[in-house]
């Protein structure tokens, strides 16, 4: 018993010591990138890209689904982004209360009998609405299709301009969101395809007018853990598969994509759980097929905000489904995995999202339970103990705290120094605990996929945008 153990202690220190360096090597590279881009924005440009006539204008298309409390002031905050050509395509998915009435009032829009030109597919279009108040202003009402994919789809083929931003409508952007995520179409047209933001936590801070006034660490601790976890995400991981050229997500909150690319590869998949991420597997796939020259950049600066669930149930819902779109999104394009034609995506990030986010809640939930086996048993292994806690925790806090202070040192947005404390101090606790409870999340959201249980949506419930 001992001997087994022991071998099977050794596998999982050598996963977790594997999973620590990919780490390393994408903190290293978001440390240099990070620089690169500090000293690159600090020489300005953005009234150069609002000024230009070469600056290309946006769709940006919100999908909203009985909005009927913000939707005037989410429309109201989009008119006020700073950005030279762009006009707003709200979406109204067969809203059940009275959203599209609220427009209607607010903006005095009128029915056109203009038809759309039908590129990808959604549910039937009811009508299109102008505002005679909002000269930039489109509603499209439609059938509700059970998911926001199929009324993003309804936006792309009513948006009119060569790039689609799509978000949600319960989110903040930032007022010089847009000039920023455009930057990379700007400089290297012909080839960026998809660019895609930093997504913030909303909770607790102060929002005025639909923009975010003040940032503050969350009061709600699941908010907390979520906004140190969204840091690390963000700040290290994504921006080194961005600098690798094997960007795997562009978070549906907040994406810019070049609209032609997403009529050919047919716009979002309706029967996707994670269509943000199966999207940016689409553009990869079709891009590297056609041996069209491409890429698909992150930019840690345009910012959207947005509220983090914080209710065990609410998180749960969303993990849950994070998760088994992952594992959908895996299978669904396989094809890809080891093929030297997908280049780094293929090679290194695909089989990155098999082995430790796919499998990662496997190897970890059985890590958690072998150990404490052993210690009943009486047969654990203390060196090995100690080395499981060094690699799965204390390595996790150390990568946390970093991205906490690689943020502060490009941005310094948390002006109290009680609130990077709390949030330093959140970086710790995460890893007794929550992080735990992720992982038990992920590896039933598994089990439910493995055993051909039907996904269904649910209603995240959000407390607003009211600040503390």
């Amino acid at each position: 018993m001992s001997h087994v153990i022991t071998t099977i202690s050794t596998f999982f220190l050598g996963y977790f010591l594997a999973l620590d360096l990919v780490y390393a090597v994408l903190y290293a590279i978001s440390f240099v990138r990070s620089g690169t881009h500090m000293r690159r924005t600090a020489l300005g440009g953005e009234d150069t890209i609002l000024r230009s006539p070469f600056t290309p204008p946006i769709s940006i298309v919100m999908p909203a689904f009985n909005e009927e409390a913000t939707i005037v002031a989410s429309v109201d905050a989009l008119r006020l982004l700073k950005y030279g050509e762009f006009e707003i395509v709200v979406v109204d998915d067969g809203s059940t209360d009275s959203t599209l009435a609220r427009l209607t009032e607010a903006y005095e829009l009128e029915l056109v009998h203009a038809p759309l030109r039908m590129q990808v597919p959604c549910k039937p279009i009811r009508g299109v609405y102008v505002s005679r108040r909002l000269p930039n202003l489109v509603v499209v009402s439609k059938e509700n299709g059970g998911c926001k994919a199929d009324a993003s789809n309804a936006g792309i083929n009513a948006a009119r301009y060569p790039l689609v931003c799509d978000t949600d409508a319960d989110a903040v952007l930032d007022k010089d969101a847009l000039l920023r995520v455009v930057r990379p179409f700007v400089e290297r047209p012909h080839d960026t395809v998809a660019v895609g933001g930093i997504v913030r936590i909303v909770n607790g801070c102060t929002v005025s007018g639909g923009r975010v006034v003040a940032a503050r660490a969350p009061r709600n601790p699941l908010a907390a853990f979520q906004t140190v976890e969204y840091l690390r995400a963000f700040i290290a991981s994504r921006t080194g598969w961005s600098s690798l050229g094997a960007l795997f997500l562009v978070s549906g909150a907040f994406g810019v994509f070049r609209k032609d690319i997403l009529v050919e590869v047919g716009g979002y998949s309706t029967d996707a759980i994670g269509e943000d991420m199966e999207l940016i597997h689409k553009f990869h796939e079709h891009c590297r097929r056609s041996k069209r020259r491409y890429r698909i950049v992150f930019v840690p600066d345009p910012v959207v905000w947005t509220e983090a669930p914080e209710t065990l149930k609410g998180l749960r819902s969303q993990r849950k489904r994070w998760h088994r779109g992952l594992l959908q999104c895996l299978v669904w394009h396989r094809r890809m995995t080891f093929r030297p034609r997908y280049g780094l995506l293929g090679m290194i990030a695909l089989p990155y999202l098999w082995i430790f986010e796919a499998g990662g809640a496997v190897v970890e939930t059985a890590g958690y339970v072998i150990m404490i086996g052993a210690a009943i048993l009486g047969v654990l292994n203390m060196t090995y103990f100690v080395l499981f806690v060094l690699l799965a925790m204390v390595y996790g806090v150390g990568l946390s705290v970093t991205a906490l202070l690689m943020d502060e040192m490009r941005h310094g947005l948390y002006k109290s120094g009680a609130d990077i404390a709390k949030l330093l101090g959140y970086a710790v606790l995460e890893n007794f605990g929550y992080r735990q409870l992720l992982t038990l999340w992920r590896f039933t959201a598994m089990l439910d996929w493995l055993m051909g249980k039907q996904h269904t949506w649910e209603t995240l419930q959000r407390r607003g945008f009211k600040g503390d």
